[in-house]
């Protein structure tokens, strides 16, 4: 219902909404007329799916991560030159370990991802407290070259909240910057950047974790954020030191056990 109201409210006067569980699809069936030609997503993140529900994905795809598994189901339903803006948390971005490696290669092989907004911390407090972004992609041509843009909080906030949320017009530098694309450093650090394909895949692994924000505050999380945001962390350096340990191996002549 709230769902539905939203979309009236917003001036879809027929709101077509289906109620069920889309990760229980196999992805492998879907058909053209299951493809749309816009997807603007803020999919589920931080919790996990029950093993079953891997079994509706390709296997180099399948993961326990909400995010991850909708990534996927975007990516098989969108149109031929169709086009979709999703948020995601950081740990998509820096994630390192197979299954997110495979997604990314995916979608930088078979799409076209243009632009990465890095999100402030706060954006969706107090529900979460875990650090955002917008993908923008298409499907038109693989990835030659990708957009980092750092949004910073607005002069005056310390953070978003319920009562101080984000609002439009905070997004606006993103707008002026939208149509007049360049590099921009401030105090050392990369605010917006682009990075060519080769840059991304060869040379860091697949790490879209790029523009950071420069300045680490202090940030309480709740309980339940901290201890998925320690997991990503801990999987992607495991995932990391995997990865160094076989190039090692294999330039010592051995096979990793």
């Amino acid at each position: 219902m709230l769902c539905v109201t939203n979309l009236l409210l917003h001036g879809l006067d027929v709101p077509q909404v289906y109620h069920a569980n889309t990760l229980l699809h196999d992805v492998l069936d879907y058909t053209e007329d299951d493809q749309v030609d816009v997807v603007l997503m803020n999919p589920p993140y931080g919790g996990s799916e029950k093993a079953d529900v891997k079994n509706h994905f390709p296997a180099d795809l399948a993961s326990s991560e909400t995010a991850d598994l909708f990534m996927s189901v975007i990516m098989y339903r969108l149109k031929q030159n169709g086009r979709a803006a999703v948020i995601l948390p950081d740990g998509f971005l820096f994630g390192t370990d197979n299954t997110k490696v495979n997604i990314k290669k995916k979608l930088l092989r078979e799409f076209n991802l243009h632009t990465i907004i890095r999100l402030p911390g706060s954006v969706f407090s107090p529900y979460t407290s875990i650090t955002t972004n917008i993908l923008f992609f298409d499907k038109t041509h693989p990835t030659k070259e990708t957009w980092f843009y750092r949004l910073d909080m607005p002069e005056g906030y310390k953070h978003f909240s319920k009562t101080k949320p984000m609002k439009l017009e905070h997004f606006q530098p993103v707008l002026d910057w939208w149509n007049d694309r360049k590099e921009i450093v401030e105090d050392g650090f990369d605010k917006a950047r682009k990075f060519m394909v080769r840059q991304l895949t060869d040379e860091l692994g697949y790490n879209l974790d790029q523009c950071v924000y420069p300045h680490e505050e202090e940030e309480i999380l709740a309980p339940l954020d901290l201890i998925h945001r320690y997991e990503e962390q801990r999987s992607s350096l495991n995932a990391e030191i995997d990865r160094v340990l076989e190039q090692i191996t294999a330039m010592l002549g051995g096979t990793a056990e």
